[in-house]
């Protein structure tokens, strides 16, 4: 499977170690996050039901546009993809198949 990201942040390991972190997040949920000029955003809702289907896309929007998925990397694994905030990547997850014997 592989899947786009836009990675949002580049940060060093904590603890001092020769490691980043680098958060990725979808493109459509940076592009869907947009904060109004007039400051907080307000919904108008004509049923509870409508409240309780959309509960869920305010608070991910209040939170900034949802989760970031962060992948650590080694410095020369860093360096080698020579990234930085904005660039588009791609993911290619695989599930390695074993055979016992």
């Amino acid at each position: 499977m592989k899947k786009e990201y836009v990675v949002t942040e580049i940060t060093a390991s904590p603890d001092g170690s020769p490691y980043v972190f680098v958060s990725l997040k979808d493109p459509k949920e940076i592009r869907g996050f947009q904060r109004s000029p007039l400051g907080a955003q307000v919904n108008v809702f004509t049923s509870l039901d409508e409240l309780s289907k959309s509960i869920g896309k305010m608070i991910t929007q209040m939170m900034g546009g949802g989760f970031a998925t962060v992948i650590k990397l080694s410095l020369n694994e860093y360096e080698e993809l020579n990234i930085k905030v904005g660039d588009k990547v791609i993911l290619d997850i695989s599930k390695v198949e074993t055979v016992e014997v």
